[in-house]
């Protein structure tokens, strides 16, 4: 049965990191590839980043470039968002899916992808 779990949420102060994983069974992450996104209190949720399946190819939201960073390892068939200089704003339940079908180039869109964990929470405050 597919499945995805995420961990590695808590709680941090502005300007620290986390790093987020993405445990991934029944489906090949390093062939489909994996999204990661968020939904912030009473907001919709959005993409964050994504990793391709096959050859690495990454894509970030706006608004965490260049402080995120996306990795896999296929032999733990797990994702990865390693997360820096975090921001009040990037508060919310972090969930990484499956897509619908492999990326070759992934994308950002909640409608291209099919399966969801359960989310892990992510609070950045003082």
């Amino acid at each position: 049965q597919l499945q995805l779990v995420e961990s590695g949420g808590g709680l941090v102060q502005p300007g620290g990191s986390l790093r987020l994983s993405c445990a991934a069974s029944g489906f090949s992450s390093g062939d489909y590839g994996v999204g990661w996104f968020r939904q912030a209190p009473g907001k919709e949720r959005e993409g964050v980043s994504c990793i391709n399946g096959g050859v690495t190819s990454t894509n970030y939201a706006d608004s965490v470039k260049g402080r995120f960073t996306i990795s896999r390892d296929n032999a733990k068939n797990t994702i990865y968002l390693q997360m820096n200089s975090l921001k009040p704003e990037d508060t919310g339940v972090y969930y990484c899916a499956a897509p619908k079908l492999p990326l070759g180039r992934c994308i950002l869109s909640e409608g291209g992808y099919a399966h969801w964990g359960q989310g892990t929470q992510v609070t950045v405050s003082s």
